[in-house]
């Protein structure tokens, strides 16, 4: 049961991680595209489009947040390496485990605090002073997708810590 749980979690999450890639590599391109298109329209002509200048840091919450999990996975977030010199490899599965536990339990609090919020600002109707008008919950809507995303890969290295886990204890 653990194992074929882990397979289908593992498979998807590696998808929905090269998907996640991809829309990162599109939305830094976006806005080095959109800086770049600023400067030249502005040399070009002397004025400039504000949506140009103001566009980067939108992008930047649906740049962040949809990353958590995969950064979470490949251990690419912050983190001290203290431990794993000292640790044997049960404790070192412990810790892992509990770290990912922690992490679980902290996107569910942050997912629900991220669909309240983005439901706060949809019902409230708000949308962004800019050239083009955006909806500011489209903004907050990262933030419970991130989480929800970090839910999924926190879940699957909870199921692989307790696989190792119940591996070593067989010997």
């Amino acid at each position: 049961m653990l194992n074929t749980t882990l397979a289908l979690l593992s498979a998807a999450n590696k998808r929905l991680e090269k998907a996640l890639y991809l829309l990162a590599m599109f939305i830094v391109a976006n806005m080095v595209l959109a800086l770049f298109l600023s400067a030249v329209i502005r040399y070009l002509s002397g004025t400039g489009y504000d949506w140009f200048i103001e566009l980067p840091p939108i992008l930047t919450s649906w740049l962040v947040f949809p990353l958590l999990g995969p950064l979470l996975k490949s251990g690419s977030h912050i983190k001290v390496d203290l431990l794993n010199n000292v640790l044997n490899p049960r404790q070192f599965a412990f810790l892992r485990l509990l770290i990912a536990t922690i992490a679980l339990l902290s996107s569910i609090v942050f997912l629900i605090a991220g669909i309240e919020a983005t439901n706060l600002y949809f019902m409230l109707g708000q949308v962004m002073e800019l050239e083009i008008e955006i909806p500011i919950w489209w903004v907050y809507l990262a933030f419970p997708t991130g989480f929800g995303i970090m839910t999924l890969f926190a879940t699957e290295l909870m199921l692989v810590e307790l696989k190792t886990l119940r591996d070593l204890a067989r010997g």
